[in-house]
């Protein structure tokens, strides 16, 4: 399905991006338009796949997760891409993975207490069937994480 924004659209996802729970009659009373017309909205833009829920931000800090590491992930064989990533879905600490072109085939993000419990979920990782060797890269500071944030570039 090929869902055109416009101006209206492009209105409701800047209010949902800045606060996903903003009720749809406070939009529409901002909007100076009716909660109908946004709930329809919403749900056509649901439809067609451009909104794909809501979601929160946590600060893992908070929760005494400190440590974030980007781990590469070098296969066996490049056939068993799936399986693996199936394997790293179970691991609740990979927070994000890609496949990926270039030096490995899985490029993902963790999230861990301290250096030891990193290294435990790196050991995890390597005894992954047909993961012949990882690469971890620190992170030092997180600057930017906003998987919203292109929204603002996109034109109607």
């Amino acid at each position: 399905m090929n869902y055109q924004l416009d101006e209206i659209d492009k209105k409701i996802l800047d209010f949902l991006v800045e606060n996903t729970r903003m009720p749809f009659t406070e939009i529409a009373k901002q909007m100076e338009v009716s909660a109908g017309t946004i709930h329809v909205r919403v749900k056509k833009m649901e439809d067609a796949g451009i909104i794909l829920g809501s979601s929160l931000n946590i600060d893992y800090g908070k929760l005494d997760y400190h440590f974030t590491a980007f781990i590469g992930i070098l296969l066996t064989k490049s056939n068993r891409t799936q399986e693996v990533l199936k394997e790293l879905a179970t691991i609740p600490n990979v927070i994000e993975a890609s496949v990926i072109s270039g030096k490995y085939n899985i490029f993902c993000k963790v999230k861990a207490k301290n250096t030891e419990d990193a290294k435990r979920i790196i050991y995890q990782i390597d005894d992954i069937q047909d993961v012949m060797r990882t690469e971890s890269m620190i992170s030092m500071q997180e600057y930017l994480s906003d998987k919203n944030r292109l929204i603002d570039a996109v034109s109607i």
